[in-house]
């Protein structure tokens, strides 16, 4: 069965990725190459369709290929949405995630709270997610990620 412990690993591998791909952004080459291979490894695009909602997107709100989720990830010329502004390379310095629950199984885990990007400034992000992970080959990948800012008045 999968453990909690395995992913809150996962959980700080994608955290990571992410303020690493920000990293990356004054060097296009890098950072493209960088976040392709991010998605390989955190998420099941190469399993079939991956559910991905991602947060800041209102035209084409559901991502379900590899390209698309670049796209949302770091923009650029070639981005397959063109309301993409390339979510990962605002930069974020660190990313928290608060769990409210996980539902444990076997071969598929599902997860649930809050995330905070902390931005340049010290500033965080409060966003809300659901990730669904499958384990294959031993390796939690995502093939559920939906994520979207709090309801406000």
């Amino acid at each position: 069965m999968i453990t909690k412990e395995q992913v809150l690993e996962a959980q700080k591998l994608w955290g990571d990725g992410v303020v690493k791909i920000g990293s990356l952004k004054q060097s296009r080459t890098e950072c493209e190459e960088y976040a392709s291979n991010f998605l390989d490894n955190r998420y099941a695009f190469d399993q079939g369709n991956v559910l991905f909602k991602p947060t800041k997107c209102e035209i084409e709100q559901f991502r379900p290929t590899k390209i698309e989720a670049l796209s949302y990830f770091i923009a650029g010329e070639e981005r397959a949405c063109n309301e993409d502004k390339g979510f990962a390379i605002q930069p974020w310095t660190k990313v928290r995630f608060e769990n409210a629950g996980f539902i444990l199984e076997d071969n598929r885990a599902i997860a649930m709270g809050n995330y905070f990007f902390t931005d340049l400034n010290g500033n965080e992000a409060k966003v809300e997610y659901t990730f669904g992970y499958k384990l294959i080959e031993g390796v939690l990948k995502i093939d559920l990620h939906h994520s979207s800012f709090p309801f406000s008045n």
